[in-house]
């Protein structure tokens, strides 16, 4: 993508009202625009961002045996009615009404739909169990939305739903997703602690916030470190064996959000094996039976006659994520994206657009580079060339490359790690290869 056509509106100064670094980077790095409190535009360069970050859920999602598809943003109340969280949700449920009179909400999550379309999609036990999810905007009329998108009152939200026959095939399903999750912040770059938590408005006796420690957290959280060094499962991870060790060996070590925190518990671990920190919470399972499908009606014949549909659902904050990777990889200069969820892998800085030889190497360089499938920024303009490399910073691309006069009478590309800030100069004949080969392992890896 040649910069000269791409939408990038970047801002010199941070609004007043941006406190985090997620928030102002996002302003100032040309990703969103605020349209009202706690709803955002999202521009070109977060919109390639929130692509990538929802693509990794999809493919975990898919990877565990969920299966995709899409409800309406609107819903009639009636639903919520039937289950009776209508009066007992609060005011950060958008309540509308149509031309007819008819009482419909902007959903803040999909308990009650998705309960209705499988009650009227299954009557036999034989079609369980069953993971349906899908990935869609949200909305919850938050009383302060602050921190830009990671306490917006829209936001992109990812939910699972599982149905189960009994208890035991429940659990199966909520251990599914507990090892996905775990998989997609890692691919991310992210270290996500899963969490003993409160199960608020959605209900249930078990559940998980996955939080990602920072200092700019919303949560106080407790933790015991060996946690920090745990290994992520792995890409052949059999998600219909038996996953039983995988969330003992996860859940065996204390950590708690500060609602479910045990003092006498936490203190009991020797003091150099915990820690005590801010997180942000970037998904919450929860197992919650038959909190829906009994007052809804939704159940299944089998053998032994009727029963209730055993349920648990799955939320992942798909545009809170990006706000947390920020917060998780940034200095004074920008962004520093992991490779998995970088708007463009490598941006290409012609530091003397208007040079026959600079402009004649870097198209080369810029057309070899997309050949072989590597995402470029090309920074073709005629602005001078500390601005080129500060927008550059900012952005927070994980490969900068520099063709300017002098590198080129010694054939020589200048080729900064964004992550890491060294620098090393690479062959105009070979870096296209070297570049490629570089992302192809990174995004492997992840």
């Amino acid at each position: 993508m040649r910069l000269s056509r791409f939408h990038l509106p970047l801002l010199k100064e941070t609004p007043g009202d941006a406190q985090i670094a997620s928030h102002r980077l996002m302003l100032r790095g040309g990703m969103i625009r605020q349209q009202a409190a706690g709803i955002y535009a999202w521009l070109p360069l977060g919109h390639r961002i929130l692509k990538k970050i929802e693509q990794i859920v999809r493919e975990e999602q898919n990877r565990a045996g969920a299966v995709e598809m899409l409800m309406p943003t609107i819903q009639p109340a009636t639903l919520w009615h039937e289950s009776g969280r209508y009066d007992a949700y609060g005011p950060e449920m958008l309540r509308i009404t149509d031309r007819h009179d008819r009482e419909m909400l902007y959903g803040p999550t999909n308990e009650e739909m998705i309960t209705a379309i499988i009650r009227s999609g299954i009557k036999s036990y034989k079609a369980l169990p069953q993971m349906l999810y899908h990935i869609q905007w949200k909305f919850r009329d938050e009383v302060r939305p602050r921190f830009g998108v990671m306490r917006g009152r829209e936001f992109l939200m990812k939910d699972t739903y599982s149905f189960d026959v009994d208890a035991a095939g429940a659990r199966k399903s909520y251990l599914k997703m507990f090892a996905a999750y775990l998989r997609t912040f890692g691919r991310m770059g992210l270290k996500a602690i899963p969490m003993r938590a409160d199960t608020g408005p959605i209900g249930g006796d078990l559940s998980h916030e996955f939080i990602v420690l920072a200092e700019t957290g919303e949560s106080e959280v407790f933790v015991h470190k060996d946690l920090m060094d745990m290994s992520l499962p792995p890409a052949d991870l059999d998600f219909d064996g038996d996953l039983e060790p995988l969330f003992e060996q996860w859940t065996s070590k204390y950590a708690a959000t500060d609602e479910m925190h045990t003092p006498e518990e936490f203190e009991a671990i020797p003091e150099g094996e915990r820690m005590n920190a801010r997180g942000i919470e970037v998904g919450h399972i929860f197992y919650f039976g038959t909190k829906y499908s009994e007052p809804m009606n939704a159940y299944v014949e089998g053998p032994d006659g009727k029963s209730f549909i055993e349920m648990g659902s799955y939320g992942v904050g798909v545009s809170r994520l990006m706000g947390a990777l920020i917060e998780a990889y940034h200095d004074e200069e920008g962004c520093k994206w992991p490779m998995a969820v970088a708007p463009f892998h490598v941006g290409l800085v012609n530091i003397k657009a208007g040079d026959a030889d600079c402009d004649a190497a870097s198209e080369r360089l810029y057309a070899a580079l997309e050949a072989q499938g590597v995402e470029v920024l090309y920074d073709e303009t005629g602005d001078r060339a500390g601005e080129k490399f500060a927008r550059m910073d900012l952005i927070g691309l994980p490969y900068i490359l520099t063709i300017g006069p002098r590198g080129l009478k010694d054939g020589q590309v200048e080729v900064k790690s964004r992550a890491t800030g060294e620098k090393e100069n690479i062959p105009l004949d070979s870096v296209a290869d070297v570049i490629a080969a570089r992302v192809k392992d990174a995004l492997a890896i992840s």
